[in-house]
């Protein structure tokens, strides 16, 4: 007679734990081995329904109040270019931060050239020249990316401006021609906090933001 109890306490629990997995699987959906990374904004096709409601939540995130100014600026960015995206432009800009910072370190004037607004490029390229006649070279080595935030939004006469507050970590040396360190050090890793102006002519059928301008904010 116990033993019947028992097989039946056995059944009756293992309907519950059943039960309860379905509905973890309802509410959190299914892992597929596609997932997205945290730090990443580009994922495969999501296969349900709750994938989509989760990833929605994780955009929504980035997206500031639609009556904050920040808001009303995306939402005019939005009106001028129907096929601009908050995600794919931090994730553009990120991109786009890891190319520049590489290439002003490495000298290279020719990436350079088509991801900077000809102001900026013409200072970018002046202080690659001014270290080349010192005989001075810049190491740069961006261990990673902490966070890119949009703090300010705008549509200023066709133009869609948008500033990010970029957080990175980076090792930095500046050296001199006989590899004397000037400035910063080869093994310490230092947060370095830059904010980044993007604009892009929503007028022009070039889809490709340029950095506008750069400025690093104070303590």
């Amino acid at each position: 007679m116990n033993d019947g109890f028992h097989l039946l306490d056995i059944v009756f629990f293992a309907m519950i734990a059943a039960f309860l997995v379905l509905r973890l699987r309802s509410v959190l959906g299914k892992r597929t081995g596609h997932e997205r990374p945290p730090e990443k904004w580009t994922a495969a096709e999501p296969e349900t329904a709750e994938v989509i409601d989760l990833a929605q939540m994780r955009r929504s995130a980035f997206e500031p109040a639609a009556e904050s100014p920040m808001g009303r600026g995306l939402a005019a960015i939005r009106g001028a270019d129907r096929g601009f995206d908050l995600d794919g432009f931090l994730g553009g800009a990120r991109a786009a931060f890891e190319m520049i910072v590489g290439a002003f370190a490495a000298g290279d004037k020719a990436t350079l050239k088509p991801l900077l607004a000809p102001e900026v490029y013409r200072h970018f390229a002046d202080a690659i020249d001014t270290r080349a006649r010192n005989g001075e070279s810049l190491t740069t080595e961006l261990v990673g990316i902490r966070s890119v935030q949009p703090i300010e939004a705008r549509l200023d006469d066709g133009f869609a401006v948008v500033t990010l507050r970029i957080v990175s970590e980076q090792v930095n040396a500046l050296t001199s021609h006989d590899g004397q360190i000037i400035e910063g050090s080869r093994d310490r890793v230092v947060d370095v906090i830059d904010e980044w102006t993007f604009r892009r002519d929503t007028r022009s059928s070039d889809p490709n933001w340029l950095l506008a301008a750069t400025r690093t904010p104070e303590e």
